[in-house]
């Protein structure tokens, strides 16, 4: 496993690897054969429902998912890791998490490369460091 789990079938029939802890990948090692977790769907989404009972139909994974990638914002993670991890085909998909990072507003203003002021040559050989 190396730290990575391949899923065969995904949603868009790629198959795609995702990086997993020591610890995920100890658990999986010791499953032998069958379900790695023993969590009925149905289950899962009757308990959906009690909590929030007006989810359109087909959306409880599409809940766990969201879940997932706005936390991950939360704790200061990268959009471009999220779009990997999500699988987006494109970025713009990906952006609606954005505004959930801590300091993406902050980003602005320390990443700025204006932010110690502009230098405006005062003579041509400022400008083109030719006399």
């Amino acid at each position: 496993m190396n730290g990575k789990v391949t899923f065969m079938a995904a949603k868009n029939s790629k198959k795609r690897t995702v990086p997993i802890t020591q610890e995920v990948e100890k658990t999986v090692r010791t499953v032998d054969e069958g379900r790695l977790f023993n969590v009925s769907y149905q289950s899962y989404r009757l308990h959906l429902r009690s909590v929030k009972p007006d989810i359109p139909k087909g959306q409880a994974v599409h809940i766990l998912r969201h879940t997932f990638a706005a936390h991950f914002m939360m704790n200061g993670g990268n959009i471009l890791t999220l779009q990997k991890i999500l699988d987006h085909a494109n970025i713009q998909q990906t952006m609606t998490y954005a505004h959930l990072a801590p300091d993406y507003l902050q980003d602005a203003t320390k990443l700025n490369p204006l932010r110690d002021g502009i230098h405006i040559p005062s003579t041509s050989e400022d400008f083109c460091g030719v006399p």
